[in-house]
């Protein structure tokens, strides 16, 4: 048994579009005013006033995960609709340009951008956030950085799957994982480090915080202290969340279908629940170093699923759809006992149809080949992706 809670959080970042002109619209506090009405504190704001945040309610397993993920996107785009708006999701808008966009206000996102400059301004992307809880207590801390430290080896092959932003500005970027390129402009992403013990992650914190690249420091800190301590902002692909006791994998583009998004969660639930199985039995996935990682994140960004990441241990270029099926037969022996395994299996059907940023090339391809424009056939695939982030519950 895995006596580890194991709860499910997903968090997703939509896009705010005009069903005329396709483009992103500055519409987040209409949103946030009707839409809070519904959802309360489970609707955010973002950086970005074309981009609205939803959060699941904490979830037992991955069937509570998805009638969350149902309701949140049925009621957002109620709301949109409400409004004359639809949401999209998608880790880049294919034309729409950051330059053009509005932001939002608030003392944290007015630090951004007095910190950040342009490096923030830039982030015009949309992820997923998965968060697997582990507690708060100081065995369930430690345990949260013994399988941060194992899972970074995984974060390239779950990006691999959930890529959706090939366009950025209206152009094909040749990337699978535009997001990925722009996010990492900021300080503090990217792979994580090795951490020896929760101790250890929290002393890294703690020197952040002291020298001020965490935020200012607030009223009533001490004398000496020059910055908060939000952990925050520090923004890994992977990172322990003490304040939530979750660990919480935030590498994915956001999923454009609910199956999609299902999937990714499910597989990250299952693939921490076979890490602590390991753990009980005195056992470890190997731990590398980021050297080797970033070399198989850089190969999830430019070909997604159609690319080779290295197996380290066998020091061989593996085509991803073979490790894709390789990933499923390494969780298999947890799958019946977290309920998962119809929702782990879908991966055969990402490898078979592509992800969302393979359909939206495919889609802006067949558009063009067929006479449509560059900006037609770019509308193609905005109708397309949010025909798709309505699947899944539309038909309900």
């Amino acid at each position: 048994m895995i006596n580890i809670p194991l709860t499910i959080g997903i968090e997703e970042e939509y896009q705010i579009i005009d069903p005329e002109t396709r483009e992103l619209t500055s519409y987040v506090q209409e949103f946030m005013n009707s839409g809070r009405v519904v959802l309360g504190d489970q609707l955010k704001q973002e950086f970005m006033q074309s981009q609205i945040e939803v959060g699941s309610q904490i979830c037992r397993n991955i069937d509570e995960a998805r009638q969350e993920i149902k309701r949140l996107r049925r009621i957002v785009f109620d709301v949109a609709q409400e409004h004359n708006r639809v949401i999209a999701a998608a880790g880049t808008h294919p034309f729409s340009r950051w330059q053009d966009q509005r932001f939002s206000e608030g003392q944290r996102y007015d630090d951004l951008q007095s910190t950040m400059q342009d490096a923030a301004r830039r982030l015009l992307i949309f992820g997923m956030h998965v968060h697997i809880g582990f507690g708060k207590d100081k065995v369930a801390l430690e345990t949260t950085i013994d399988i941060l430290n194992q899972i970074r080896y995984f974060l390239p092959h779950i990006l691999a799957l959930s890529t959706s932003s090939p366009f950025w500005h209206g152009r094909d970027t040749g990337m699978k994982s535009y997001r990925s390129l722009v996010f990492e402009n900021l300080p503090r992403t990217g792979i994580p480090p090795i951490f020896g013990s929760f101790n250890d992650y929290d002393r890294y914190v703690d020197m952040m915080a002291t020298v001020g690249a965490l935020g200012p420091a607030g009223s009533g800190k001490p004398t000496g202290f020059t910055g908060s301590k939000d952990p925050t902002k520090i923004w890994w692909d992977a990172r322990p969340h003490p304040n939530l006791g979750t660990l919480e994998i935030r590498v994915s583009d956001i999923c454009t279908t609910i199956d999609e998004t299902i999937c990714i969660a499910a597989f990250v639930q299952s693939l921490v629940a076979k890490l602590i199985k390991l753990r009980n039995s005195n056992q470890s996935w190997r731990i590398y170093p980021n050297y080797y990682i970033e070399e198989n994140k850089w190969r999830a960004v430019r070909y997604g699923i159609d690319g080779q990441l290295i197996d380290f241990g066998i020091s061989e270029e593996v085509p991803m759809r073979f490790l894709a099926r390789e990933l499923i037969e390494i969780v298999d022996d947890v799958l019946d006992e977290l309920g998962t395994r119809k929702d782990v299996e879908y991966i055969y059907q990402i490898i078979e149809n592509g992800t969302s940023a393979d359909r939206q090339i495919a889609t802006y391809r067949r558009a063009i080949n067929q006479g449509a424009e560059p900006r037609e056939a770019l509308f193609a695939v905005v109708d397309q992706l949010v025909e798709e982030t309505k699947q899944g519950w539309a038909e309900d």
